[in-house]
C-alpha cells in the first residue's frame, strides 16, 4: 500500500437510484457524469488534478490538495444546483436526477485496488447519513449539500467570496464509529437533532452586555468576546477599558 496522500474528497449520490430500471440507470450515470465533470471544470479543478471512482449510483471523486477549496464550495452552492436544473428541465419528472453531495478532506492511501482511508469512510458516511437524506427528501431542491466539521471550520465558517456561513447549521451523524458532527447547507428539517437546532439559536442570540464593576477609580465597562470560538480563533473584544473615569452600562463616560 502506498503512503496516505491529504486530498479534497468530493461525493455524488443519486436519489432513488436502485428503483429505477437499467435503462433509467444508464442514463442517470450519463447525467450525473456531466454535472460532475462540469461542476468541477466551474471551479477552475482540471482532470490531472483529480482521481474519480465510480460506485454505480455515486461518484468519488479525490482533488488535489491545491486546488481551490472555497471555489470549489462556492460552485457546489451556485453552478451545481444551477447544472442540475438546467438538465431536469428538460427530462421527464419521473427520471429526474437528485443528488446528495458531500464534501470532506482528509489523508487517503491510493493503490492498485482503489482506495483506503479513515478519512474517505467518514465522508462515505456522511454521503449516507439519516440528516442528509431527510434533507434532500424534504425539500424542492434538486440537491442538497453537506460538509464536513474539517471543511466547515477551515472554509465556510471564515464566509470567503460566496458563501455564507450561516446559511449552514449543525448536525450530529451517527456512525460505525461513533457521533460525527458536520454542516448541512439549508434550512433544519425533521431529519436534524432538535438539541443542536437550541444550540445553534442560543448561539446565534445576542448576548446582553455585562455590568460594569466599580473598582475603586478604575471602572471595567464589562468587555466580552463576539461570536463563536471555533479552534484556535478567537471574537473581537468589545467594550472599553478607561482608568481614572467610570463608564456607565449605557456606555457614557461621567
Amino acid at each position: 500500500m502506498t503512503n496516505p496522500v491529504h486530498r479534497t474528497i468530493l461525493l455524488f449520490d443519486i436519489e432513488r437510484f436502485g428503483t429505477r430500471d437499467d435503462v433509467e440507470q444508464a442514463f442517470l450515470r450519463r447525467l450525473l457524469y456531466e454535472v460532475v465533470d462540469a461542476t468541477l471544470l466551474a471551479a477552475d479543478i482540471d482532470e490531472t488534478a483529480r482521481l474519480r471512482a465510480d460506485r454505480g449510483d455515486s461518484v468519488m471523486e479525490l482533488i488535489d490538495a491545491q486546488a481551490s477549496v472555497p471555489a470549489l464550495v462556492k460552485t457546489l452552492l451556485t453552478e451545481t444546483p444551477a447544472l442540475l436544473h438546467n438538465k431536469n428541465r428538460m427530462i421527464a419528472a419521473g427520471a429526474q436526477m437528485r443528488l446528495r453531495v458531500v464534501l470532506s478532506s482528509g489523508y487517503v492511501a491510493i493503490d492498485d485496488n482503489g482506495w483506503v482511508g479513515s478519512d474517505l469512510n467518514h465522508a462515505v458516511r456522511l454521503l449516507n447519513s439519516d440528516p442528509l437524506r431527510a434533507a434532500l427528501k424534504e425539500r424542492a431542491d434538486d440537491s442538497a449539500l453537506c460538509v464536513s466539521d474539517a471543511v466547515y471550520q477551515g472554509v465556510v465558517r471564515h464566509g470567503p467570496l460566496g458563501v455564507r456561513p450561516d446559511g449552514f447549521h449543525r448536525i450530529t451523524v451517527e456512525t460505525k464509529e461513533g457521533p460525527t458532527v458536520a454542516w448541512l447547507h439549508g434550512e433544519p428539517g425533521s431529519g436534524d437533532d432538535p438539541d443542536e437546532k437550541r444550540e445553534d439559536h442560543e448561539e446565534s442570540a445576542p448576548r446582553s452586555r455585562p455590568a460594569s464593576v466599580d473598582l475603586g477609580n478604575a471602572s471595567f465597562g464589562g468587555g466580552y468576546v463576539a461570536g463563536d470560538q471555533h479552534g484556535v480563533s478567537g471574537g473581537k473584544v468589545k467594550g472599553d477599558v478607561t482608568m481614572g473615569s467610570r463608564i456607565t452600562e449605557r456606555g457614557e463616560r461621567e
